[in-house]
């Protein structure tokens, strides 16, 4: 069970966690985190967002002191508003990522359709196959796969037609050890393929070994299977909203309400007493 008193960092996953279905936050959510930060406590947004997507991230919680980004791949200190410190900046060699997917493939006995997270400008494209799949209206370069892949990328996406993303999950972990890539899932209906090593849990401990804290100080709120090593990781506490994936459920401390009814504001408002 969660410990009493008050953690000295929380870390919230924001889409389908703080975010509501609707892609919003609401002004409630936003008034909670304001409080907690007041209160002393750091904040860090940890999402599988990109780097491109930093603008989008700091409207979505601009209480934030730390965003963890791509999954663990980029960690920001955001702690001065006119200067983001990168603290961590991981890549997956192009050529690696082609022979992971190629692997994949194999194992799960037909093509994958991909998208590549390569660049890191403010609403960069993503490159590969256009998909009616992806529920996203990011800007899709039709690319070849070798042309997508002849540099270091921040992320890898695939889906297959005839495996849902948890079945892909496991067919691609069973195929490629965690030393050559480090592959999640977080609802998108896509797996995600990002550098080895690289994963929310070891982003955060960036921000911990920054702050001279300590995991125990951590209470982590999430939804999906990419939020698992953070769970694993983080000693305070960890949350789950009502509307996760059954494994975060079975591997959380305590379940909330749903990101639509404000789950993580209102778990976070009891913990202040308010």
């Amino acid at each position: 069970m969660v410990r009493p008193g008050l953690p000295k960092l929380i870390a919230t996953d924001l889409d389908g966690t703080l975010v509501r279905s609707d892609d919003t936050v609401s002004a409630y959510t936003h008034d909670v985190l304001a409080r907690v930060k007041a209160a002393g406590i750091r904040i860090v947004g940890a999402t599988g967002r990109g780097p491109r997507l930093t603008g989008l991230v700091r409207t979505d919680i601009p209480s934030a002191d730390y965003l963890v980004l791509g999954g663990g791949s980029r960690v920001l200190d955001v702690t001065d508003p006119g200067e983001h410190l990168v603290l961590r900046d991981e890549r997956l060699p192009g050529p690696v990522l082609a022979e992971v997917l190629e692997t994949i493939e194999r194992a799960c006995a037909g093509p994958l359709s991909i998208l590549i997270e390569a660049e890191d400008g403010p609403e960069s494209p993503l490159w590969g196959d256009p998909d009616p799949a992806w529920r996203y209206p990011d800007v899709v370069e039709a690319r070849v796969r070798a042309d997508c892949l002849t540099g270091p990328v921040i992320k890898g996406f695939a889906r297959h037609p005839a495996h849902d993303a948890d079945r892909l999950l496991e067919i691609a972990r069973d195929a490629v050890p965690p030393a050559v890539a480090s592959i999640t899932q977080a609802g998108l209906g896509y797996i995600e393929i990002c550098p080895p090593g690289v994963d929310k849990a070891t982003g955060l401990a960036v921000v911990v070994t920054a702050l001279g804290a300590d995991p125990d100080d951590v209470l982590v709120f999430g939804d999906m299977p990419n939020d698992l090593p953070m769970f694993a990781w983080a000693g305070f506490g960890r949350v789950a909203v009502a509307n996760a994936h059954p494994l975060v459920k079975a591997a959380a401390d305590e379940i909330i309400g749903s990101n639509d009814d404000d789950g993580v504001a209102r778990y976070l408002a009891r913990m202040l007493g308010s």
